[in-house]
């Protein structure tokens, strides 16, 4: 049975706003440039690890760090403590917003960022780049998910992939036919399923709207979903905005999506695979897919902090994490694909990798990993300015007021 414990939910609800800081104005004596003319301060990543400081303090979402506590079988931070000698504090957080004001306190060795996140923690220099060499078991990493744009810049690492996911197309088998392949489902094609549409309820679900202009108005060239001047903002909002009147509700904790999928009061919109489980395991009639126009998605990293004094500690527990045995058991508990490539082996579902489409490059290849959206345009571009997140939660802001 599909495991029905929230941990996701509010974690990735609502990705609130703040502006990505001033690139390269704090963390070190110089920037480093990247894609998009992106700077990130010039900080130096550990040449070597040292003796185990004896402690490590975890800022992580829901359910990646499990000691055992919430539930007795479910634990991968003792035996770490144990054979390591750095006792583990976890503190968890609701939203990258939350993520990133709490690492700025300094108070934090390490991360498990979204790539919504991550940029902003690499600009104000509250992570430093990672020397990879020193984590085993980065060899194993899934290499589509290194050295990326929103894990890297100018050919540093900053951290060290954990999981990925897709967000698919969910609807009811029963209600909504023929079976839907596109996102016109939810934007310009609604029919009869006009009022029971379901979105995201986030900033973050702008993306979705220009993936999909991306593929239906050329016109607008956008080529990332990530990276929108304010004609190619203006375009999804209006998209956003025309969804609306066929919304009955946006979501953002699963469980609720879950019953109103039973329910019927909603029947098509935006899922993860983790929640199409669950509503099965429930009985719902529906299905979930990746449409033709590919989907946006997340591939989360673990970050150690600038300003962390317990920096072999934290990479000897990243180390861990990212171990085929706990990356297997993570990703069973959350829901989601794993970053070890060897941890499909170490799955008690044999099939949960066939599920998540773990080792499915080709089905990765269509998913457009969260990034955020900051003023130096990420697809490369010079010639024009590209919005920020403040700029795309104000939007959403007057998309859910319209």
């Amino acid at each position: 049975m599909p495991r029905t414990t929230p941990l996701r939910t509010a974690a990735l609800a609502v990705i609130a706003v703040a502006a990505l800081a001033a690139c390269g104005d704090s963390g070190g004596s110089g920037t480093t440039t990247g894609a998009g003319g992106f700077k990130a301060p010039d900080l130096k990543a550990l040449e070597k690890l040292g003796t185990p400081e004896g402690k490590v303090s975890v800022l992580a979402w829901p359910g990646y760090v499990e000691d055992g506590s919430n539930d007795p079988a479910v634990d991968w931070v003792s035996d770490f403590e144990k054979e390591s000698g750095c006792q583990v504090t976890v503190k968890t957080f609701g939203t990258s917003d939350e993520a990133v004001q709490l690492m700025r306190t300094g108070q934090y060795d390490t991360v498990s960022a979204s790539g919504d996140a991550t940029l902003r923690l690499i600009a104000a220099g509250d992570v430093e780049p990672m020397n990879t060499s020193l984590v085993t078991n980065y060899a194993d990493i899934f290499d589509s998910l290194k050295m990326k744009p929103w894990n890297s810049v100018s050919g540093k690492a900053y951290g060290i992939p954990h999981g990925r996911g897709a967000n698919l197309l969910m609807y009811r088998t029963d209600l909504v036919k023929p079976a839907p392949d596109s996102w016109s489902a939810v934007f310009d094609q609604v029919g009869s399923q006009a009022g029971k549409v379901t979105a995201y309820d986030s900033p973050i679900y702008i993306a979705d709207a220009a993936l999909y202009l991306m593929a239906t108005k050329p016109d607008l060239k956008i080529k990332d979903p990530y990276a929108l001047d304010s004609t190619q903002l203006a375009a999804a909002v209006d998209l956003l905005k025309k969804q609306k009147a066929n919304v009955g509700e946006y979501w953002s904790d699963y469980l609720k999506e879950v019953q109103a999928f039973k329910s019927g009061s909603s029947t098509v919109g935006t899922t993860w695979q983790v929640i199409a489980n669950v509503a099965q395991g429930e009985k719902a009639p529906v299905e979930a897919v990746l449409p033709k126009e590919g989907s946006t998605g997340w591939s989360d990293t673990w970050m150690v902090g600038a300003k962390s004094e317990h920096k072999t500690c934290a990479y000897k527990f990243i180390d861990h994490i990212v171990s085929p045995k706990t990356n297997a058991a993570i990703a069973e508990y959350f829901g989601e694909a794993p970053a070890n490539k060897k941890a499909c082996a170490e799955t008690a579902d044999k099939n949960h990798c066939t599920v998540f489409h773990a080792e499915d490059e080709d089905y990765f290849s269509k998913v457009h990993y969260w990034n955020t959206p900051i003023s130096a345009c990420l697809d490369g571009r010079t010639d024009v300015k590209c919005t920020d997140y403040a700029e795309w939660t104000k939007a959403w802001t007057e998309i859910r007021n319209s």
